[in-house]
């Protein structure tokens, strides 16, 4: 598809210097020789629109048999979306779901009352040497959907829209956003993009949502004349017009935002809720390993270890 972004070649950039409205330095954490960076929640910022939780995962290169296996686990009141810029996961759960995920696919699962799964490391990249190098995030739902049946959801790379333009692809992968909209089903207003930029080149962000952020994947951005290397977060303030540019090296972003949910949301471990007592209700159900007869079941396939309660 091709795209007009409306910016004539020399348009100055209006974006001020005050519209940055948190900088989000992710926390980094070693799990022996695998890196992830946690963006969100942070002590700046706890939400950009539904998005809760995210994390980049890598990149890392895996030796042959090495893998990077996430054991069942529950989560409720949110969705999970894995994207994938290298490598695969496996992904179970407790819907029945079974779905190998590769690089620009889109796993969509939703908790509602109480969802559990896994991510493994594919027996095919168990093969060989292998990378891996990902976005993972959660949306929390907005209260009217905090309780309903879980459900999953993938749509492969080619069912997801392309934007492009001289120097710019952007793949929708949840919401929408400049004019195009993405298959998965949304519980409120949300974007989430792939924005891959050559050297030099600009993207107007999206105008038409209230909450709006940037991820630096790869390369560098210029926001109002500052630098801003991979690893970092922005967030915007409300309504500005703003517009980025690719450094030197080019850049790779995730884009991301929507509606702000109308109440607080309060975590813990892989719970999201709109209350504390939803959450001790959660702690309660998955402690007492009622599989298949309360809150919570194992995904087939994968029900011989799970990750216990945290004490």
């Amino acid at each position: 598809m091709s795209w007009n972004p409306a910016l004539a070649p020399g348009c100055p950039d209006d974006t001020g210097a005050d519209a940055i409205e948190a900088l989000i330095i992710p926390r980094a954490r070693d799990l022996g020789g695998f890196e992830v960076k946690r963006a969100l929640p942070a002590p700046e910022r706890q939400m950009v629109g539904p998005f809760i939780f995210f994390d980049q995962a890598g990149p890392a290169e895996l030796l042959t048999g090495q893998s990077i296996d996430v054991r069942p686990h529950p989560h409720i009141g949110l969705g999970t979306v894995t994207y994938l810029y290298e490598g695969d996961f496996h992904h179970r759960d407790s819907t029945g779901a079974d779905q190998l995920i590769r690089p620009g696919d889109v796993n969509w699962m939703v908790a509602g009352r109480g969802v559990t799964h896994s991510e493994r490391t594919s027996s095919e990249a168990l093969e060989g040497p292998h990378s891996l190098f990902g976005i993972q995030t959660w949306l929390a739902l907005p209260d009217r959907d905090e309780d309903i049946a879980p459900s999953f959801e993938h749509h492969g790379r080619d069912a997801l829209p392309v934007i492009e333009d001289a120097g710019i692809s952007v793949r929708l992968i949840l919401g929408q956003a400049y004019g195009e909209t993405a298959p998965a089903r949304m519980f409120s207003e949300t974007f989430y993009a792939d924005v891959q930029l050559g050297a030099g080149v600009r993207l107007p962000m999206p105008d038409d949502h209230e909450d709006r952020g940037i991820y630096v994947s790869q390369g560098s951005i210029t926001v109002a004349g500052q630098e801003f290397e991979a690893g970092r977060m922005m967030v915007f303030r409300p309504g500005d017009r703003i517009t980025v540019a690719a450094g030197a090296r080019g850049a790779r972003l995730m884009i991301l935002g929507g509606a702000t949910l109308p109440g607080p949301r309060y975590i813990w471990w892989n719970f999201v809720a709109s209350s504390r007592e939803r959450l001790e209700e959660a702690k309660a159900e998955w402690r007492a390993e009622r599989w298949g007869t309360g809150r919570f079941d194992l995904p087939a396939g994968d029900r011989d270890d799970y990750i216990p309660l945290p004490d």
